[in-house]
């Protein structure tokens, strides 16, 4: 597994990734993060997952946002994550993850915040699993969790 820029080669193939059908209102379309990512690019770091030639998903952290706007709560997340309908449940989501967890060390953060729509079949059971704790925050109608480094 291992993780790719987008780019002009790519992006194509990006922006056909789609998850389960039960899953689309859970996560935001490979179009719109990417469109995201272009108007906040000091932010954004987005990637694609592929398993050799394979692409399997795509994942994109956020680096070093002011939570509400506090210049004194500087944080880094997981900002999506969006793994095909037909390679969910094999560690792609878990490395992609490790992944983001491994840049946001290697930027010096100490913690990885992540949110999550807290519904039946959502994916809080994947983030618990992997470490996440609920803060007690909501951002929007999503719960706020986070990962110590």
């Amino acid at each position: 597994m291992r993780l790719v820029e987008i780019t002009p080669n790519n992006y194509e193939a990006a922006l056909a990734l789609t998850v389960c059908p039960d899953q689309a209102d859970l996560v935001a379309p490979v179009v719109k993060s990417l469109a995201e990512a272009y108007v906040f690019p000091e932010l954004a770091w987005p990637r694609l997952i592929y398993d050799g030639d394979r692409l399997v998903g795509f994942v994109m952290a956020i680096l070093a946002y002011e939570w509400g706007g506090n210049p004194d709560d500087v944080r880094y997340g997981l900002w999506r994550l969006n793994i095909a309908a037909d390679a969910q449940g094999k560690g792609y989501g878990r490395y992609a993850v490790e992944a983001v967890a491994d840049e946001i060390r290697a930027r010096g953060g100490a913690r990885m915040f992540v949110t999550w729509a807290p519904r039946a079949g959502g994916p809080e059971p994947f983030y618990l699993k992997l470490g996440f704790q609920p803060t007690g925050e909501q951002s929007g109608d999503q719960t706020v969790g986070v990962l110590d480094l």
